[in-house]
């Protein structure tokens, strides 16, 4: 068997890092904040236009070129510092004071507008800063924290430029300062929120690649490994009967036991665990020859994670028929419905076991039926009862009842 950990790089398993979230988080929201830094500098410009065309009616030109340079300033070093991502956790926590500092200059520079101008100017026109460049905070808001801390920056900055511009009269709802700011940081909000949500869906897509990818290169190398070895060994013990037959048995038991984890393993239900699934595809897809499968007509919705461990007590359940039954042996799995609970039957036709055959082999350390079977139905809140000869009557072979309550596995 190959080595499960090769030295080529491409075959590592590479290890979660926890960092990453915030890394992934950050990047998928990048080319946002990228576009707001272009948009900052453009409003610059516009503000500077605004501020050549409005300086004559200013009372104090002196001191609104010198909070022009002053916005100009910071728009620079803010645009630099929002832009930047080599080191993700800093830049994360850098991004918050930066927009902090965003909102307090935005404030500061619109009521700087009455150290300027007259009241007569003030109040029919723009504040200082201009409401197009003073969107940039309600941006940077929305980006970091989505739609609702998007809406909200757009509130304040409009609640604080209709103050300083006396404007809560009926001006308000003729004026374009609130419905834009709020509509700005109501969609960006909902578009940085998007964004991560994608990111997220496509690395969770990702992982699940990478999962099933590994699980079949195990498979491989288990099958080209132990299972041959196993396989071997069982059929020369049988030949050779004697003292090897036991040898020859517990080498198929394992055998069998591989098979079932990795088919487990390449059919369990991936995603969220409080998604819900259809639990009839699970168990038809374990039909054989020797093996038939029923259920009920409409689909059986349960939480992802409750049919992973349904699914395992089944087969594990089918890998015992396939062990102990004999050769000539079916077996028969029923799913049933009744609105209250879900009933799952795997009965066989074999030989049945051997009374006080479990406590044996739970004495003897071997836990297969007591973890694999009853303790995945105890983890859901149901009962798996064996009926044997002892219960079903002679010939009646072996019959694993499942009932799960419903309560208990709905999605």
């Amino acid at each position: 068997m190959s080595d499960p950990h090769p030295a080529d790089p491409a075959g590592a398993v590479r290890r979660a890092d926890p960092a990453d979230g915030v890394h992934s988080a950050g990047a998928a929201v990048a080319p946002l904040w990228r576009a707001a830094q272009a948009f900052r500098l453009v409003t610059l410009v516009y503000a500077v236009g605004q501020q050549i065309a409005s300086v004559p009616n200013y009372h104090n030109q002196r001191l609104s070129w010198v909070l022009i340079a002053l916005m100009a300033v910071w728009s620079g070093v803010s645009a630099l510092m929002l832009s930047q991502w080599h080191f993700p956790e800093v830049a994360r926590r850098l991004r918050v004071w930066v927009v902090i500092g965003d909102h307090v200059v935005v404030i500061l520079l619109i009521a700087s507008t009455r150290l300027v101008a007259d009241y007569d100017w003030y109040h029919g026109h723009q504040t200082l800063p201009t409401t197009l460049w003073a969107t940039n905070a309600v941006i940077s808001a929305a980006i970091l924290r989505g739609p609702v801390a998007g809406v909200l920056s757009g509130l304040l900055i409009a609640a604080v430029a209709l103050t300083v511009r006396d404007q809560w009269g009926n001006d308000v709802w003729a004026d374009a300062t609130v419905p834009v700011l709020v509509s700005v940081g109501l969609a960006l909000g909902l578009a940085a929120e998007t964004a991560r949500r994608a990111q997220g869906q496509v690395e969770r897509a990702v992982r699940l690649t990478a999962a099933a990818e590994e699980r079949e290169r195990l498979a491989r190398e288990v099958h080209d490994g132990v299972l041959q070895v196993l396989a071997y060994i069982k059929r020369r013990g049988t030949e050779i009967g004697g003292a090897t037959a036991e040898l020859a048995r517990r080498a198929g038991e394992q055998e069998v036991a591989l098979r079932v984890l990795l088919s487990e393993q390449g059919a369990r239900p991936h995603g969220e665990p409080g998604a819900e699934v259809d639990l009839r595809p699970l168990l038809t897809a374990q039909a054989r020859p020797d093996v038939s499968v029923s259920t009920p007509g409409e689909p059986v919705l349960i939480g992802r994670a409750a049919a992973a461990e349904l699914d395992g007590a089944v087969r594990n359940a089918l890998a015992n028929v396939a062990q102990h039954a004999g050769p000539e042996a079916k077996a028969y799995v029923l799913l049933e419905d009744t609105g209250d609970e879900l009933i799952v039957s795997v009965r066989d036709d074999g030989v049945g076991i051997p009374p006080g055959r479990l406590a044996e082999a739970e004495a003897e350390g071997r836990l297969g039926v007591s973890r694999s079977i009853v303790g995945r139905l105890a983890a859901l809140g149901g009962t798996a009862v064996l009926l044997t000869e002892e219960t079903g009557g002679v010939g009646f072979g072996t019959e694993w009842e499942f009932h799960v309550p419903l309560h208990r596995v709905a999605p």
